[in-house]
Protein backbone atom coordinates (compact mmCIF):
# COMPACT_ATOMS: atom_id res chain seq x y z
CA UNK A 1 0.00 0.00 0.00
CA UNK A 2 1.41 3.75 -0.79
CA UNK A 3 1.43 5.39 2.40
CA UNK A 4 3.40 8.60 3.39
CA UNK A 5 3.52 10.41 6.92
CA UNK A 6 2.51 13.98 6.72
CA UNK A 7 2.38 17.69 8.74
CA UNK A 8 -0.73 17.44 10.39
CA UNK A 9 -2.58 20.62 11.93
CA UNK A 10 -3.04 19.44 15.65
CA UNK A 11 -4.14 21.23 18.72
CA UNK A 12 -1.92 22.34 21.65
CA UNK A 13 -1.58 19.70 24.08
CA UNK A 14 -3.57 22.04 26.86
CA UNK A 15 -6.35 22.70 23.93
CA UNK A 16 -7.05 19.16 22.90
CA UNK A 17 -9.81 18.51 24.97
CA UNK A 18 -11.64 21.71 24.24
CA UNK A 19 -11.01 21.20 20.03
CA UNK A 20 -11.52 17.37 19.32
CA UNK A 21 -15.10 16.76 18.79
CA UNK A 22 -16.92 13.13 17.57
CA UNK A 23 -17.28 13.03 14.15
CA UNK A 24 -19.96 15.07 12.00
CA UNK A 25 -21.97 11.80 11.78
CA UNK A 26 -22.85 10.85 14.85
CA UNK A 27 -24.66 14.53 16.36
CA UNK A 28 -27.95 15.65 14.80
CA UNK A 29 -27.16 19.79 14.29
CA UNK A 30 -28.72 20.44 17.68
CA UNK A 31 -27.21 17.88 19.40
CA UNK A 32 -23.57 19.65 17.96
CA UNK A 33 -24.57 23.10 18.74
CA UNK A 34 -25.60 22.08 22.38
CA UNK A 35 -22.37 20.15 22.93
CA UNK A 36 -20.12 22.87 20.85
CA UNK A 37 -17.53 25.16 22.97
CA UNK A 38 -16.08 27.99 21.73
CA UNK A 39 -13.01 26.38 20.34
CA UNK A 40 -14.59 22.58 18.98
CA UNK A 41 -13.82 21.47 15.88
CA UNK A 42 -17.87 20.64 15.18
CA UNK A 43 -18.16 24.74 14.15
CA UNK A 44 -15.85 23.38 11.13
CA UNK A 45 -17.53 20.32 10.66
CA UNK A 46 -21.00 21.25 11.45
CA UNK A 47 -20.82 24.72 10.80
CA UNK A 48 -24.52 25.65 10.60
CA UNK A 49 -24.59 25.37 14.63
CA UNK A 50 -22.99 28.87 14.49
CA UNK A 51 -26.36 30.19 12.52
CA UNK A 52 -29.51 31.45 14.00
CA UNK A 53 -32.19 29.79 12.76
CA UNK A 54 -29.97 27.16 11.56
CA UNK A 55 -29.95 26.83 7.89
CA UNK A 56 -29.66 23.36 5.89
CA UNK A 57 -26.20 21.65 6.47
CA UNK A 58 -25.77 22.02 2.47
CA UNK A 59 -26.62 25.68 2.20
CA UNK A 60 -23.66 27.76 0.77
CA UNK A 61 -23.55 29.95 3.90
CA UNK A 62 -22.59 27.06 5.45
CA UNK A 63 -19.54 26.14 3.37
CA UNK A 64 -18.45 29.26 3.60
CA UNK A 65 -18.37 29.27 7.44
CA UNK A 66 -16.70 25.93 7.52
CA UNK A 67 -13.38 27.93 5.47
CA UNK A 68 -13.73 30.85 7.39
CA UNK A 69 -13.96 28.71 10.97
CA UNK A 70 -10.76 26.60 9.61
CA UNK A 71 -8.91 29.54 8.84
CA UNK A 72 -9.94 30.89 12.27
CA UNK A 73 -8.79 28.41 13.95
CA UNK A 74 -5.04 28.59 12.81
CA UNK A 75 -5.07 31.94 12.48
CA UNK A 76 -5.58 31.84 16.95
CA UNK A 77 -3.37 28.79 17.47
CA UNK A 78 -6.04 26.31 18.23
CA UNK A 79 -4.73 24.44 15.23
CA UNK A 80 -0.59 24.02 14.59
CA UNK A 81 0.69 22.61 11.74
CA UNK A 82 3.91 20.11 12.98
CA UNK A 83 7.39 21.07 11.49
CA UNK A 84 7.96 17.83 9.75
CA UNK A 85 5.98 15.07 7.95
CA UNK A 86 5.09 12.51 10.86
CA UNK A 87 3.50 9.07 11.48
CA UNK A 88 1.13 9.06 14.45
CA UNK A 89 -0.11 6.13 16.45
CA UNK A 90 -3.65 6.78 17.55
CA UNK A 91 -5.05 4.26 21.04
CA UNK A 92 -8.60 3.73 21.64
CA UNK A 93 -9.92 2.22 25.32
CA UNK A 94 -13.27 1.24 25.34
CA UNK A 95 -14.18 -0.74 28.62
CA UNK A 96 -10.93 -2.86 29.06
CA UNK A 97 -10.12 -3.00 25.43
CA UNK A 98 -7.55 -0.79 23.54
CA UNK A 99 -6.98 -0.70 20.08
CA UNK A 100 -3.82 1.09 18.28
CA UNK A 101 -3.56 2.04 14.50
CA UNK A 102 -1.73 4.43 12.35
CA UNK A 103 -2.38 7.49 11.46
CA UNK A 104 -0.78 7.97 7.92
CA UNK A 105 -2.23 9.17 4.57
CA UNK A 106 -3.46 6.36 2.18
CA UNK A 107 -3.20 6.91 -2.13
CA UNK A 108 -6.36 7.84 -3.67
CA UNK A 109 -5.49 5.54 -6.72
CA UNK A 110 -4.95 2.95 -4.43
CA UNK A 111 -8.83 3.59 -3.37
CA UNK A 112 -9.64 3.54 -7.10
CA UNK A 113 -8.05 0.74 -8.17
CA UNK A 114 -10.25 -1.72 -5.71
CA UNK A 115 -6.70 -1.96 -3.21
CA UNK A 116 -8.63 0.18 -0.71
CA UNK A 117 -11.74 -2.05 -0.31
CA UNK A 118 -14.74 -1.36 0.53
CA UNK A 119 -18.20 -3.54 1.71
CA UNK A 120 -20.69 -1.37 1.60
CA UNK A 121 -22.38 1.23 -0.95
CA UNK A 122 -22.12 4.89 -1.10
CA UNK A 123 -24.85 7.28 -1.69
CA UNK A 124 -23.95 9.80 -4.10
CA UNK A 125 -25.79 12.80 -2.32
CA UNK A 126 -23.82 12.09 0.50
CA UNK A 127 -20.68 11.92 -1.23
CA UNK A 128 -21.22 15.03 -3.17
CA UNK A 129 -21.45 16.65 0.35
CA UNK A 130 -18.20 15.28 1.38
CA UNK A 131 -16.44 16.19 -1.60
CA UNK A 132 -17.46 19.85 -1.27
CA UNK A 133 -15.96 19.84 2.22
CA UNK A 134 -12.85 18.21 1.16
CA UNK A 135 -12.54 20.30 -1.76
CA UNK A 136 -13.29 23.98 -0.51
CA UNK A 137 -11.16 22.89 2.49
CA UNK A 138 -7.82 21.73 0.53
CA UNK A 139 -8.40 19.28 3.68
CA UNK A 140 -9.05 16.16 5.19
CA UNK A 141 -10.53 17.87 8.52
CA UNK A 142 -11.47 13.89 9.48
CA UNK A 143 -10.19 10.35 9.14
CA UNK A 144 -11.33 7.42 7.71
CA UNK A 145 -11.21 4.27 9.59
CA UNK A 146 -9.21 1.42 8.05
CA UNK A 147 -8.44 -2.19 8.90
CA UNK A 148 -5.03 -4.11 7.58
CA UNK A 149 -4.37 -7.48 8.29
CA UNK A 150 -1.75 -8.67 10.45
CA UNK A 151 1.83 -7.85 9.86
CA UNK A 152 4.37 -8.18 12.80
CA UNK A 153 6.44 -5.62 12.65
CA UNK A 154 4.03 -3.19 12.21
CA UNK A 155 2.62 -4.34 15.12
CA UNK A 156 5.80 -4.67 16.77
CA UNK A 157 6.63 -0.87 15.87
CA UNK A 158 3.23 0.16 17.81
CA UNK A 159 4.12 -1.53 21.11
CA UNK A 160 7.32 0.12 21.48
CA UNK A 161 6.07 3.41 20.46
CA UNK A 162 3.37 2.97 23.29
CA UNK A 163 6.00 2.49 26.01
CA UNK A 164 6.78 6.26 25.44
CA UNK A 165 5.08 9.37 26.55
CA UNK A 166 1.98 10.56 24.51
CA UNK A 167 1.15 13.84 23.21
CA UNK A 168 -2.39 13.53 24.21
CA UNK A 169 -4.33 11.34 26.60
CA UNK A 170 -7.85 12.02 27.42
CA UNK A 171 -11.25 11.13 28.11
CA UNK A 172 -14.31 11.81 26.32
CA UNK A 173 -18.07 12.31 27.07
CA UNK A 174 -18.79 8.65 26.67
CA UNK A 175 -15.72 7.49 29.04
CA UNK A 176 -13.79 6.23 26.28
CA UNK A 177 -10.05 6.76 26.08
CA UNK A 178 -8.26 8.74 23.50
CA UNK A 179 -4.72 8.90 23.68
CA UNK A 180 -1.70 9.95 20.53
CA UNK A 181 1.87 9.40 20.04
CA UNK A 182 3.83 11.24 17.58
CA UNK A 183 6.55 9.58 15.44
CA UNK A 184 8.96 11.60 14.26
CA UNK A 185 12.31 9.95 14.14
CA UNK A 186 13.49 10.09 10.38
CA UNK A 187 14.39 5.83 10.37
CA UNK A 188 11.81 4.65 11.75
CA UNK A 189 9.08 6.65 9.83
CA UNK A 190 11.20 4.94 6.91
CA UNK A 191 10.99 1.48 7.89
CA UNK A 192 6.92 2.58 8.22
CA UNK A 193 6.38 2.94 4.83
CA UNK A 194 8.69 0.34 3.09
CA UNK A 195 6.69 -2.04 5.72
CA UNK A 196 3.32 -0.93 4.32
CA UNK A 197 4.61 -1.12 0.69
CA UNK A 198 6.23 -3.82 0.52
CA UNK A 199 4.04 -6.43 3.46
CA UNK A 200 0.68 -4.47 3.23
CA UNK A 201 -1.71 -5.60 0.01
CA UNK A 202 -5.17 -4.25 1.40
CA UNK A 203 -6.96 -1.80 3.59
CA UNK A 204 -10.25 -2.57 4.49
CA UNK A 205 -12.78 0.52 5.22
CA UNK A 206 -14.62 -0.19 8.38
CA UNK A 207 -16.16 3.41 8.48
CA UNK A 208 -15.61 5.99 6.24
CA UNK A 209 -17.07 4.89 2.85
CA UNK A 210 -18.38 8.04 2.31
CA UNK A 211 -15.18 9.99 3.11
CA UNK A 212 -13.04 7.73 0.78
CA UNK A 213 -14.74 7.97 -1.83
CA UNK A 214 -14.79 11.57 -1.65
CA UNK A 215 -11.23 12.28 -1.19
CA UNK A 216 -10.46 10.01 -4.62
CA UNK A 217 -13.02 11.94 -6.38
CA UNK A 218 -11.00 15.24 -5.00
CA UNK A 219 -7.93 14.04 -6.31
CA UNK A 220 -9.04 13.13 -9.70
CA UNK A 221 -10.28 16.24 -9.94
CA UNK A 222 -7.21 18.18 -8.77
CA UNK A 223 -5.17 15.84 -11.26
CA UNK A 224 -7.31 16.54 -14.04
CA UNK A 225 -6.67 20.42 -13.69
CA UNK A 226 -2.84 19.66 -12.94
CA UNK A 227 -0.91 19.45 -16.26
CA UNK A 228 2.27 18.34 -14.80
CA UNK A 229 0.20 15.49 -12.66
CA UNK A 230 2.57 12.99 -11.45
CA UNK A 231 0.93 11.04 -8.44
CA UNK A 232 3.01 12.04 -5.77
CA UNK A 233 1.16 15.67 -5.45
CA UNK A 234 -0.56 15.86 -1.86
CA UNK A 235 -3.79 16.02 -2.86
CA UNK A 236 -3.58 12.43 -4.37
CA UNK A 237 -3.60 11.61 -0.29
CA UNK A 238 -6.36 11.24 2.17
CA UNK A 239 -6.40 11.01 5.68
CA UNK A 240 -6.79 7.60 7.87
CA UNK A 241 -6.20 5.70 10.40
CA UNK A 242 -5.03 2.22 10.32
CA UNK A 243 -5.92 -0.38 12.83
CA UNK A 244 -4.68 -4.56 12.84
CA UNK A 245 -7.40 -6.18 12.14
CA UNK A 246 -7.06 -8.46 14.71
CA UNK A 247 -7.70 -5.43 17.20
CA UNK A 248 -11.00 -4.64 16.20
CA UNK A 249 -14.35 -5.63 17.44
CA UNK A 250 -17.78 -5.56 15.58
CA UNK A 251 -20.68 -4.55 17.64
CA UNK A 252 -24.14 -6.14 16.62
CA UNK A 253 -26.38 -3.33 14.04
CA UNK A 254 -30.25 -4.26 15.13
CA UNK A 255 -33.33 -3.39 13.73
CA UNK A 256 -36.61 -2.01 14.40
CA UNK A 257 -40.07 -1.95 13.02
CA UNK A 258 -42.63 1.01 13.25
CA UNK A 259 -45.49 -2.29 12.40
CA UNK A 260 -46.36 -5.65 11.79
CA UNK A 261 -47.44 -5.51 8.24
CA UNK A 262 -51.25 -6.18 9.65
CA UNK A 263 -50.40 -8.80 11.09
CA UNK A 264 -51.37 -10.28 14.61
CA UNK A 265 -48.66 -11.08 17.11
CA UNK A 266 -49.39 -14.59 17.00
CA UNK A 267 -49.18 -15.13 13.24
CA UNK A 268 -46.00 -13.42 13.15
CA UNK A 269 -44.37 -16.01 15.90
CA UNK A 270 -46.55 -18.85 13.22
CA UNK A 271 -45.04 -17.55 10.09
CA UNK A 272 -41.60 -17.36 12.02
CA UNK A 273 -41.77 -21.14 12.72
CA UNK A 274 -41.66 -21.74 8.79
CA UNK A 275 -37.83 -20.98 8.81
CA UNK A 276 -37.12 -20.56 12.44
CA UNK A 277 -36.48 -22.67 15.72
CA UNK A 278 -39.07 -20.33 17.83
CA UNK A 279 -38.13 -20.15 21.86
CA UNK A 280 -40.03 -17.72 24.12
CA UNK A 281 -36.84 -16.41 26.94
CA UNK A 282 -39.44 -14.41 28.78
CA UNK A 283 -39.46 -10.48 29.77
CA UNK A 284 -35.54 -9.87 30.52
CA UNK A 285 -33.54 -9.09 27.93
CA UNK A 286 -31.83 -11.83 25.98
CA UNK A 287 -29.20 -11.74 23.41
CA UNK A 288 -28.08 -13.70 20.44
CA UNK A 289 -25.27 -16.09 21.99
CA UNK A 290 -24.15 -17.28 18.40
CA UNK A 291 -24.58 -17.34 14.41
CA UNK A 292 -27.44 -17.62 12.71
CA UNK A 293 -29.60 -16.57 15.85
CA UNK A 294 -31.39 -13.90 16.47
CA UNK A 295 -33.64 -11.88 19.23
CA UNK A 296 -36.82 -10.34 19.24
CA UNK A 297 -38.84 -8.33 21.30
CA UNK A 298 -42.39 -8.15 20.83
CA UNK A 299 -45.39 -7.44 23.17
CA UNK A 300 -42.75 -7.33 26.24
CA UNK A 301 -41.85 -10.64 25.79
CA UNK A 302 -38.26 -11.67 24.03
CA UNK A 303 -37.82 -14.99 21.77
CA UNK A 304 -35.19 -16.81 20.84
CA UNK A 305 -34.82 -17.35 16.97
CA UNK A 306 -32.44 -20.10 15.37
CA UNK A 307 -32.43 -20.29 11.54
CA UNK A 308 -32.53 -23.29 10.06
CA UNK A 309 -30.30 -25.25 7.63
CA UNK A 310 -31.72 -24.45 4.22
CA UNK A 311 -32.70 -20.56 5.00
CA UNK A 312 -28.41 -19.70 4.82
CA UNK A 313 -26.06 -20.63 2.44
CA UNK A 314 -22.14 -21.19 3.89
CA UNK A 315 -20.67 -21.27 0.88
CA UNK A 316 -21.96 -17.48 -0.19
CA UNK A 317 -19.91 -14.53 1.74
CA UNK A 318 -23.26 -13.04 1.68
CA UNK A 319 -25.81 -15.89 1.74
CA UNK A 320 -24.50 -16.92 5.17
CA UNK A 321 -24.55 -13.00 7.04
CA UNK A 322 -27.79 -13.15 9.71
CA UNK A 323 -28.52 -9.66 7.98
CA UNK A 324 -28.96 -11.77 5.22
CA UNK A 325 -31.07 -14.06 6.69
CA UNK A 326 -32.99 -11.30 8.81
CA UNK A 327 -33.83 -9.49 5.67
CA UNK A 328 -34.80 -12.13 2.81
CA UNK A 329 -37.13 -14.66 5.53
CA UNK A 330 -37.99 -12.67 7.96
CA UNK A 331 -38.33 -8.07 6.98
CA UNK A 332 -39.54 -8.72 3.19
CA UNK A 333 -41.08 -12.09 3.35
CA UNK A 334 -43.20 -11.57 6.65
CA UNK A 335 -43.17 -8.19 6.61
CA UNK A 336 -43.18 -6.45 2.94
CA UNK A 337 -39.44 -4.28 3.37
CA UNK A 338 -37.66 -4.53 0.37
CA UNK A 339 -35.16 -1.82 0.69
CA UNK A 340 -33.88 -1.46 3.48
CA UNK A 341 -32.41 2.09 2.47
CA UNK A 342 -35.59 3.74 1.74
CA UNK A 343 -38.43 2.09 3.87
CA UNK A 344 -39.62 4.58 6.50
CA UNK A 345 -40.89 1.62 8.47
CA UNK A 346 -38.04 0.64 9.35
CA UNK A 347 -35.11 1.80 11.82
CA UNK A 348 -31.61 0.76 13.12
CA UNK A 349 -29.80 0.87 16.78
CA UNK A 350 -26.63 0.91 17.16
CA UNK A 351 -24.89 -2.16 19.10
CA UNK A 352 -23.32 0.68 21.72
CA UNK A 353 -27.03 1.51 22.63
CA UNK A 354 -28.04 -2.35 24.12
CA UNK A 355 -30.78 -4.07 23.44
CA UNK A 356 -32.74 -2.06 26.44
CA UNK A 357 -33.21 0.67 23.41
CA UNK A 358 -34.84 -1.97 21.63
CA UNK A 359 -37.07 -2.50 24.65
CA UNK A 360 -37.38 0.87 25.16
CA UNK A 361 -38.37 1.70 21.91
CA UNK A 362 -41.10 -1.18 21.66
CA UNK A 363 -42.36 -0.25 24.75
CA UNK A 364 -42.64 3.45 24.22
CA UNK A 365 -45.42 3.01 21.58
CA UNK A 366 -43.21 4.39 18.71
CA UNK A 367 -41.85 0.60 17.48
CA UNK A 368 -43.71 -2.87 17.42
CA UNK A 369 -41.12 -5.42 17.16
CA UNK A 370 -37.56 -5.00 17.07
CA UNK A 371 -34.12 -7.67 16.07
CA UNK A 372 -31.36 -8.01 17.57
CA UNK A 373 -28.49 -10.02 15.30
CA UNK A 374 -25.38 -11.71 16.08
CA UNK A 375 -22.57 -9.32 15.31
CA UNK A 376 -20.54 -10.18 12.02
CA UNK A 377 -16.79 -10.75 12.26
CA UNK A 378 -13.84 -9.18 10.55
CA UNK A 379 -12.98 -12.44 8.94
CA UNK A 380 -16.32 -11.54 7.14
CA UNK A 381 -15.77 -8.43 6.38
CA UNK A 382 -12.16 -8.88 4.78
CA UNK A 383 -13.88 -12.04 2.73
CA UNK A 384 -16.87 -9.96 1.41
CA UNK A 385 -14.39 -7.09 0.18
CA UNK A 386 -12.09 -9.08 -1.19
CA UNK A 387 -14.56 -11.23 -3.12
CA UNK A 388 -16.34 -8.25 -4.40
CA UNK A 389 -19.14 -8.36 -2.82
CA UNK A 390 -21.15 -5.52 -0.99
CA UNK A 391 -22.98 -6.00 2.55
CA UNK A 392 -26.44 -5.15 3.32
CA UNK A 393 -26.90 -1.71 4.31
CA UNK A 394 -26.48 -1.13 8.17
CA UNK A 395 -24.46 -4.04 8.89
CA UNK A 396 -21.61 -3.05 10.63
CA UNK A 397 -21.08 -0.58 13.71
CA UNK A 398 -17.59 -0.03 14.96
CA UNK A 399 -17.14 1.71 18.24
CA UNK A 400 -15.55 3.57 19.62
CA UNK A 401 -15.93 6.29 16.95
CA UNK A 402 -12.52 8.11 15.68
CA UNK A 403 -12.24 11.06 17.82
CA UNK A 404 -11.61 14.15 15.14
CA UNK A 405 -9.28 16.61 15.60
CA UNK A 406 -6.53 14.87 16.44
CA UNK A 407 -4.86 14.93 13.37
CA UNK A 408 -5.86 16.93 10.29
CA UNK A 409 -4.13 16.35 6.84
CA UNK A 410 -3.72 20.09 4.39
CA UNK A 411 -2.86 19.67 0.34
Amino acid sequence: MRVKPFEALRPPKNLVTEVAAPPYDVLNSEEAKAMAGEKSLLHITKPEIDFDPMPDEHAPQVYDKAVENFRLWQQRGWLVRDEKPCYYIYAQTMGSRTQYGYVLCAHAQDYVEGRIKKHELTRKDKEDDRMVHVEIQSANIEPVFFAFKHQQELEDIIAQTVQGPSEYKFTDENGFGHELWVIADDALIARISELFTEKVDAFYIADGHHRSAAAARVGAERAKKNPDHNGSEEYNYFMAVCFPEDQLKVLDYNRVLRDLNGLQPTQVIGMLGDKFDVMCMGEEIWAPDELHTFSMYLEGKWYKLRARPGTYDDTDPIGVLDVTILSNHVLDAIFGIKDLRTDSRIDFVGGIRGLGELKRRVDSGEMKIAFALYPVSMKQITDIADTGNIMPPKTTWFEPKLRSGLAIHTF
